[in-house]
């Protein structure tokens, strides 16, 4: 039996790409990629919407982070950024190329994605898809279920293992032919079409930005740090994040590394403050006056603030919150 692995999100269109292709009597194994940036996924490690469609369509599932080859996408990306820090075109350029080594090993003979011709405009374009195809070594390899009838043959196709005319025609934005599809085939539970990726929120991307700007050889851990809390600049070597709330202290504090200092104040509830970078004098007073701003001691003319540059002992500072004006939100990222 002909073997093909499968490009799983968990949304409509990947199930329903998996779908058609399971009734022509191919044997498909799923593969879900994640990275720091998923929004889906439980503790960073599964994702959830994946997990059920396959286990909704009968078949395996392979789960691949890919967090740390994907940071590099995003620090130098070759076609550019979308519309906030996606870059969308090489994210699938190397998820396409991990689908190749994982098709090569397993023995499975193409790739199976649900992309739609139109429906995304950075990387489901029709010179697109074929740059995507050049720059993974997957040339006629690439399965697209959906938009089949409107692209060229494939070699699935070609060799018979696939019949085209079983295959659809979808184009552009629009959902209608895919939730009729799904009602067709009885699939009624999946997520909406809503982006599963944090960096196309541009909230976010405005956190990804001043990270990118004012420190370019950033880690894995500046990343999950952005994640959490409210950003303030101090300086362009210097930031302080500040917890919301008990969970995101908690958080905020699992990152914390050595050179890095941690600022509660004392005896009074509020939050837990990080600061990283450079963090001279001035920038620890800058945040203490914060991290008070933030805690039930804010109105108090006088607040005793604990810090500690990790891994030396804590020292005490004390700061009035009254100091803080229209330039805390000045230093706000967002």
């Amino acid at each position: 039996m002909v073997k093909a692995i499968a490009l799983l999100s968990g949304g409509l269109d990947s199930t329903l790409a998996i779908k058609v292709v399971l009734e022509q009597g191919i044997e498909v194994e799923a593969l879900n990629f994640i990275t720091l940036f998923c929004r889906c996924t439980a503790k960073g490690s599964t994702c959830l919407a994946s997990q059920k469609a396959a286990q909704t369509l009968g078949i395996g599932l392979k789960v691949m982070n890919i967090s740390e080859e994907f940071l590099s996408v995003v620090k130098h990306p070759k076609y550019g950024y979308g519309k906030n820090v996606n870059p969308c075109l090489d994210c699938r350029i190397l998820m396409f190329k991990k689908g190749c080594e994982y098709m090569n090993q397993d023995g499975a003979s193409f790739i199976v994605t649900g992309e739609v011709l139109g429906e995304r405009p950075m990387s489901q374009r029709r010179e697109a898809m074929q740059i995507i195809e050049r720059e993974s070594g997957l040339q006629g390899l690439i399965l697209r279920p959906l938009s089949a009838k409107l692209l060229p043959l494939t070699v699935p196709e070609k060799k018979g293992w696939i019949t085209r005319e079983r295959m659809l025609a979808i184009t552009g934005r629009s959902r209608k032919p895919q939730i009729k599809l799904a009602s067709d085939y009885g699939i009624n539970d999946y997520p909406c079409p809503a982006g599963g990726c944090l960096l196309t929120d541009p909230g976010f991307a405005l956190r990804m930005k001043d990270l990118m700007k004012n420190k370019p050889d950033f880690s894995l851990n500046d990343v999950h740090l952005l994640k959490l809390g409210r950003h303030f600049r101090l300086t362009p070597l210097a930031k302080v994040v500040v917890g919301r709330n008990e969970e995101e202290n908690g958080k905020i504090l699992s990152l914390v590394k050595e050179g890095d200092t941690v600022l509660r104040v004392k005896n009074v509830p509020g939050p837990l403050a990080l600061a990283r970078g450079e963090v001279d004098h001035q920038a620890i007073l800058q945040s203490a006056i914060i991290t008070a701003k933030y805690s039930k001691a804010k109105f108090l003319p006088g607040v005793e603030v604990e810090y500690q540059v990790i891994p030396m002992p804590a020292k005490e500072i004390l700061v009035s919150p009254s100091m803080v004006g229209d330039e805390l939100g000045l230093l706000r990222i967002n």
